[in-house]
């Protein structure tokens, strides 16, 4: 019997190679970790992370070269880097089990946050289930928890969109989350951001917005406001970074798709949340 190793979460039925489906026949293999490594603060790398990348055989990375500052800061050298992107997914996931075929541990990091979080990672860990390839995760830093942890809005409960399509279902897609009359988190990069603020501002009408951006790093900033306040308050911005983007449908539930404005209360100006700064 032989089961089929996927490479895309779209394609469930693109083969690549086939592997025993059998325990036995794996047991010697290799143990696929998938670790968090920080958003942009390096010290917010967790012990057991350290720990793991220490005594891996193999790391795969994103980007090799971003994958090497952070294994320099942790005095780790002479560590084999595997790339491993969306791009070259299909030819380094046959490599990474090359790997784990022979008994070396791997162990997978992303350029920053959670792998397989809107990140590369899915298809990897899927084919290790698939081949009975033993999968932990180092859990730590990922910029959704990151930002609802200091979010003023509710999020109890909460949907996780990730990043929307660049054409091709972003308007239903956005029209579905809608639809849910729910918290909503969104991943987004700085050139699309502005587009999205716009977007929601049609389609979650009186909702109210709050932005994470730079999270951990240096310039990190905190934003809350309506959809329409925010867009003018980053218009002719210099915006780098992803932006972690939390829209709490506040009009559709208490006002029944009317905004705060139609109902006679003032809006609330946009407010940065200020962020105190360790010494250094």
């Amino acid at each position: 019997m032989e089961i089929t190793m996927y490479i895309d979460r779209h394609h469930t039925d693109e083969k690549t190679r086939t592997f025993p489906a059998t325990m036995d026949d794996t047991a010697d293999t290799g143990t696929l970790h998938i670790v968090a490594t920080p958003l942009g603060n390096l010290d917010d790398i967790t012990l057991r992370a350290i720990d793991t990348l220490k005594s891996v055989d193999a790391v795969a990375c994103e980007d090799t070269r971003r994958a090497s500052i952070l294994l320099r800061h942790l005095g780790i050298s002479g560590k084999k880097l595997v790339s491993y992107h969306a791009f070259n997914e299909k030819k380094s996931i046959a490599h990474i089990f090359d790997l784990l075929e022979n008994g070396h541990d791997v162990a997978v990091i992303s350029d920053a946050g959670t792998p397989a979080i809107s990140d590369p990672g899915f298809a990897l860990v899927r084919s290790a289930y698939e081949t009975h390839t033993k999968v932990i995760p180092v859990p730590g830093p990922s910029a959704v928890t990151a930002a609802l942890s200091v979010c003023p809005l509710p999020a109890h409960n909460f949907f996780f969109a990730g990043f929307l399509p660049h054409k091709k279902g972003r308007k239903s897609k956005l029209e579905f989350l809608a639809s849910l009359e729910s918290t909503v988190v969104f991943y987004e990069s700085p050139h699309r951001v502005l587009k999205l603020l716009h977007e929601i501002e049609s389609n979650f009408p009186g909702s109210e917005i709050f932005i994470a951006r730079e999270a951990t790093k240096l310039h990190e900033e905190y934003l809350r406001g309506s959809p329409s306040e925010l867009a003018e308050r980053l218009t002719g911005e210099k915006t780098r970074g992803e932006f972690v983007v939390v829209v709490y449908p506040k009009g559709e539930k208490e006002g029944k798709g009317k905004s705060q404005r139609a109902k006679g209360k003032k809006s609330m100006a946009p407010i940065t949340i200020p962020v105190a700064k360790p010494e250094r």
